[in-house]
């Protein structure tokens, strides 16, 4: 073969490869385009769009009386499409964009016109889709961003696009923050009621389709979401806003007086179980308390002498003392060496119930020990019966779990030592509110119920489920018990240790003083002096309303219960009873000799009218406003109008804090408060103009 022949079929043999990897490529691309075609485009679009979760707006969170303590307010990330429909004409946008930078400018306050001026043209010339302009908008400040040059163009086609968020406030700030709760993603289930109704409050979710553009930026497909989500339902709480200010006011002023370490209250209605307050506040720095952790709830100590109630309860339950029984307060020594004595000393030989109101811890460890050394388990199975080992079933998370020994299943059991010191409180672990419902059992006639926080639950302003109080024991003792331990807590504060600082002619208050060594975890009671200071009762004693637990723990200086705790339950008592008109037995006797109508806070013109009318007292004239304020007193009421106007500074002065801060909001403005009681000064004077998101500190005394 000559070299022709071989060239030629060289590159004869070349050209049929070519064509034949030609033919291999057309093939494969009508096998991709048409047999495989769906699943590529499907791929395609998976990779530039995708679903997105939207958020449903939270559910509100209210008090007894209806004030709003948890709500959303929807914020906005503002971003600019730099091609919308109605802008990409050079013209118009160039014509525009100085006077939408003044503008911009002049509104956040945040760069110069001719930073923004800069910003927007450098966007629009590297085809920016999706630009941030401002983050943490609020809804009226979106209204007015729309009327801007550009964007008012129309609601897409001007390049605005508005991403909506929604944060969650607390109108009162710190009150019942604790309680309130919050969602948190580090958090699995939530804090309090915020956590435990999540599935409530969180509402449904919704989806919109998301596509992708240069610079893997996500901006929505269509102006409307494809699911629209479904907003939360409200949750009616039992707490009274109210109540709650003054535990949380009385409680803090204590803690930074005796510099204790922290402490908590627990406000209770007797019939219905419903909690009105819980207070907790930690020590964070000196004189600084804030809420950090919910003793109320999860704080397991030795309860103290708070717990010879149920002592007493067992013996006179048992038939084995009665209230005029004789005991001795003299050392009492265990066998293996123990003494127990009492911190003041003995008194001598005292009566059952004159022991109980002494709170000697000598009397009540020999009485258990006496009748039920021989049977511990006769008495363990009393404070069982009671529930006193059992969790209470709370609507809100974090409960912990009560340590109450008994013989038979815990290895701890001294035989000399474990009965004698449960006596009084000691080796066992129970919670603030779990003293609280034993106490709330007697004042409510021996019906144990567990506390519950949420009363009924609403969607669109219509119940979705209620709540009532779980019965727990429906008579844990006699009435002939009931009514000898009625008189002893009556006489711990007309006749014992909490009669110099709780007892208050006006009405009687019932309850029990504590005082409890507080144990380190790994060096037990030795390792340093720490105690806890408590005080549990109810109150009007005659007919109970409200139950109250108060609990200090590690005070400086002095730590009996009646000194430390004492004064917080007796200042949260008055205040609660003096503001309940129901309480009193008859108003007329209080009246009696009274020739000067009481002072009253301005506010709710309903509210103080309704009080008004109880103590026969007459308005001058009506006022027809929702708010007012009382200009005399001297021969009626005169109410004065106090109708808010839009853009004016209300006058708040005279009012309490949930009316102020109701006016205040309405108006726009936010809210920095000192002091409790009723409002004495306004850092911005009454009818000056005003604008949305001033801030305004007010002072009450």
């Amino acid at each position: 073969m000559n070299i022709r022949a071989n060239i030629l079929m060289r590159v004869y043999l070349a050209f049929g490869l070519i064509v034949l990897f030609a033919l291999a490529v057309f093939v494969r691309l009508i096998d991709v385009q048409f047999r495989q075609g769906h699943k590529w485009v499907a791929m395609a679009d998976s990779l530039s769009t995708k679903e997105f979760d939207i958020e449903a707006t939270r559910g509100n969170i209210y008090s007894v009386d209806g004030s709003l303590l948890a709500t959303s307010v929807p914020e906005y990330e503002l971003r600019m499409d730099m091609f919308a429909g109605g802008i990409q004409d050079d013209k118009i946008f160039n014509s525009k964009v100085d006077s939408l930078a003044m503008k911009l400018s002049a509104f956040f306050k945040d760069k110069s016109a001719k930073d923004y001026s800069r910003y927007l043209r450098k966007a629009r010339q590297d085809s920016a889709r999706y630009v941030l302009i401002k983050r943490k908008v609020s809804y009226q400040d979106l209204k007015v961003v729309r009327a801007f040059p550009l964007y008012n163009i129309g609601k897409h086609s001007g390049g605005l696009m508005a991403i909506q968020k929604n944060k969650r406030i607390l109108p009162f700030k710190a009150l019942a923050a604790r309680t309130i709760g919050y969602k948190n993603e580090n958090v699995k289930n939530g804090v309090g009621l915020e956590g435990a109704y999540g599935n409530y409050i969180n509402g449904e979710t919704g989806r919109r389709l998301m596509q992708r553009i240069s610079g893997g930026v996500w901006i929505p497909v269509n102006s409307e979401a494809e699911v629209a989500p479904k907003d939360g339902a409200d949750i009616i709480s039992t707490i009274d806003i109210n109540i709650q200010d003054l535990a949380q006011s009385a409680l803090e002023k204590q803690l930074i007086k005796s510099q204790a370490h922290h402490g908590s209250v627990i406000v209770m209605e007797v019939e219905t179980g419903e909690i009105r307050a819980v207070a907790n506040f930690t020590k964070v720095e000196e004189g600084v308390y804030k809420e950090q952790f919910n003793y109320a709830i999860a704080g397991n100590q030795d309860p103290g002498s708070t717990f010879k109630l149920a002592s007493y309860m067992a013996l006179l339950e048992d038939k084995k003392v009665d209230t005029n029984t004789l005991i001795g307060t003299e050392n009492y020594r265990l066998p293996g060496g123990h003494t127990i004595k009492d911190s003041h000393g003995s008194v001598g030989i005292l009566t059952v119930k004159r022991a109980f109101e002494q709170s000697s811890n000598s009397a009540i460890a020999q009485l258990i020990n006496n009748n039920y050394r021989d049977n511990p388990k006769q008495f363990t199975d009393h404070l069982y019966r009671w529930h006193l080992n059992e969790l209470t079933g709370l609507q809100i998370p974090g409960e912990a779990k009560p340590v109450v020994k008994n013989p038979k299943t815990f290895k701890s059991w001294n035989k000399n030592m474990t009965l004698p010191q449960m006596a009084y409180g000691y080796e066992m672990q129970l919670t603030p509110l779990k003293m609280l419902t034993l106490y709330n059992a007697i004042a409510n006639n021996g019906k144990m119920i567990a506390p519950i926080f949420v009363r009924e639950i609403r969607r669109l302003g219509n119940p979705i489920e209620q709540f009532k109080a779980k019965v727990m024991n429906e008579k844990i003792c006699s009435d002939e018990t009931l009514s000898k331990l009625k008189a002893m807590l009556e006489g711990v504060v007309t006749n014992g240790s909490g009669k110099q600082i709780v007892y208050n002619p006006l009405y009687k208050i019932a309850g029990k003083t504590g005082t409890a060594q507080v144990a380190d975890a790994n060096l037990g009671y030795k390792a340093k002096r720490q105690y806890q200071a408590s005080f549990v009762g109810y109150f009007p004693a005659e007919k109970p309303k409200y139950s109250m637990i108060v609990v200090i723990n590690d005070p400086k200086g002095a730590y009996y219960g009646a000194l430390v705790s004492g004064p917080v339950f007796r200042e949260v008592a008055d205040r609660i009873y003096a503001s309940d008109v129901n309480m009193y037995n008859k108003v007329e006797e209080h009246l009696a000799g009274n020739t000067v109508a009481p002072e009253a806070k301005a506010g709710q013109s309903q509210a103080t009218k309704k009080v008004y009318n109880a103590f026969g007292v007459k308005a001058l004239y009506a006022a027809k406003s929702e708010y007012f304020n009382s200009v005399d007193t001297n021969n009626g009421v005169a109410y004065e109008e106090n109708t808010p106007v839009k853009g004016v500074m209300p006058n708040v002065n005279g009012m309490g804090l949930k009316d102020a801060m109701f006016l205040l909001g309405n108006v726009g403005l936010k809210a920095r408060v000192k002091g409790s009681g009723k409002v004495v000064s306004q850092s911005i004077q009454a009818g000056s103009r005003i604008g949305k998101g001033l801030m305004v500190e007010i002072l009450l005394q």
